[in-house]
């Protein structure tokens, strides 16, 4: 990477696939032949057209330049006949509302180059390419992904996710921003994740239920840096026959082993226990909303605490629409509990940025250093949580929210580009330290910093507080 412009994705992880349709897809009947779909794509200019039914119209396969010259001019075979009988079926596809990480993932995990998007009754609505997601492919994460991909054993896949550390720390050095780089950390760790999942399912079974894995905290927001643990959990469906505590001894060995395997891929185990393997986080769909409905009622110090953990998740593998369902239960009930929101603000609003009223800063009394993550990141990850559990924001991703946030409360595109950049330059500067491996991983001393990293940095501070000040107005705190 020579630059930091070529690993810049086109949009946000949390922005919705349906911002990135720019044209109709180009779409034929199954029965179409092959010569005059040709002739179609020429036209249009475009190397694939979808094959899709005439009078459902759900999507049923997809047909390239490539599949004509396998499976029909190097066969030689019949340009006449139907394109259903030369096309790639088995379209893979997501919803208009799918973020485009997930289909980043998808397109990393399967080797797809481009994914179909449908609309919420399965009809065709468009195709995202893998150039639509990314401005510029990055070769390095390319073969990080291959090799991920290939570890057909712990040990394996353990050398391959040291290899996601060492590649974000070249990008740094190439002068990659904090948020290019923290997503593609977020995608390469979702790829190692998923290959534990895969590896700890050849040593148990099981039940044929749908379950979604789930990811909390920093990696549900795709916010990991280089210091990071687990945040996991597990979400899945009980029949009407079956008891829940039944169903969670069938998952727990499976999900306790890839906890195992995560841990040695260098994924510490969360000191809190905030884990699939623990019984508290391997739940039922009915006990989930049971778990997040308490925390709404309560809102004593420990809900507030969950809120800042849990409400932060997105799907990571299984079945996607689980979590999807629960998070659109989630959002209805937040933006119907002011007095739980309330009392988030009020604890977002307890610490502030350490601005220092003399000097530029207020370092901490005991070490002597300002904290990056708890005074510096924290205030946009909590403020933003709150307007996107208020306004019913989809996104996880804080930069993604508090774009969202402004668009909604008609904030100026000068006030939302500030804050988001003030966000990613404190980002930044944690990368940096936890990259250079001196001392504590978010502690760095005033006087380590050159002028110009001090003056952005009071500047990011000052946006924190602006953001805290809009949330004290809005919950009159």
């Amino acid at each position: 990477m020579s630059s930091s412009r070529e690993s810049r994705p086109l949009s946000g992880d949390g922005q919705a696939l349906a911002s990135l349709l720019r044209r109709a897809p180009v779409s034929v009947p199954p029965e179409s032949p092959v010569r005059d779909v040709l002739k179609r794509m020429l036209a249009a200019r475009v190397g694939s057209v979808v094959v899709a039914d005439v009078d459902t119209g759900f999507p049923l396969g997809v047909l390239t330049h490539r599949d004509v010259l396998e499976r029909v001019v190097l066969a030689a075979g019949d340009l006449d006949v139907p394109v259903a009988s030369v096309m790639t079926g088995g379209v893979m596809s997501l919803p208009l509302g799918a973020n485009v990480h997930l289909a980043r993932l998808l397109l990393a995990q399967r080797r797809l180059r481009r994914v179909v998007v449908v609309d919420a009754d399965g009809r065709l609505a468009g195709v995202v390419s893998r150039g639509d997601l990314y401005a510029q492919r990055q070769p390095c994460a390319d073969d990080l992904v291959s090799r991920i991909r290939a570890a057909d054993h712990v040990e394996a896949l353990r050398d391959a996710a040291r290899g996601v550390r060492d590649a974000a720390a070249r990008w740094l050095d190439d002068g990659a921003g904090a948020g290019p780089v923290a997503e593609w950390i977020a995608l390469l760790n979702d790829l190692v994740a998923q290959a534990a999942l895969d590896l700890a399912l050849r040593d148990v079974e099981l039940p044929l239920v749908r379950w979604c894995w789930l990811a909390f905290g920093s990696e549900g927001r795709l916010e990991q840096t280089f210091e990071t643990d687990q945040d996991n959990g597990l979400i899945f469906e009980v029949p009407d026959d079956v008891d829940a505590d039944a169903m969670r001894e069938r998952f727990l060995p499976w999900a306790q082993r890839v906890n195992d395997v995560l841990d040695t891929c260098g994924f510490a185990r969360c000191a809190g226990g905030i884990m699939a393997g623990n019984p508290t986080w391997c739940l039922s769909v009915g006990e989930w909303r049971e778990r997040f409905l308490s925390w709404m009622l309560s809102a004593d110090p420990e809900a507030l605490l969950n809120a800042t953990i849990f409400f932060d998740f997105r799907p990571l593998a299984g079945d996607w629409e689980l979590a999807g369902r629960l998070q659109e239960w989630l959002l209805a009930r937040t933006a119907e509990s002011e007095l739980f929101l309330r009392h988030m603000a009020g604890n977002a609003l307890r610490g502030g940025p350490p601005l220092g009223r003399i000097r530029d800063f207020a370092v901490d009394r005991k070490t002597g250093r300002l904290d990056l993550k708890r005074d510096g990141s924290r205030p946009f990850v909590d403020v933003a949580r709150i307007y996107a559990l208020a306004l019913g924001l989809r996104e996880t991703a804080t930069a993604d929210r508090l774009r969202g946030a402004g668009r909604l409360l008609n904030w100026s595109r000068r006030e939302i580009d500030a804050v988001v950049e003030a966000f990613h330059c404190i980002q930044r500067l944690r990368l940096d330290r936890q990259q250079r491996g001196q001392g504590p991983a978010n502690l760095i001393a005033p006087e380590e910093l050159n002028e110009l990293e001090r003056a952005t940095l009071k500047e990011a501070f000052r946006q924190a507080r602006k953001l805290q000040a809009r949330l004290q107005i809005r919950y009159q705190l």
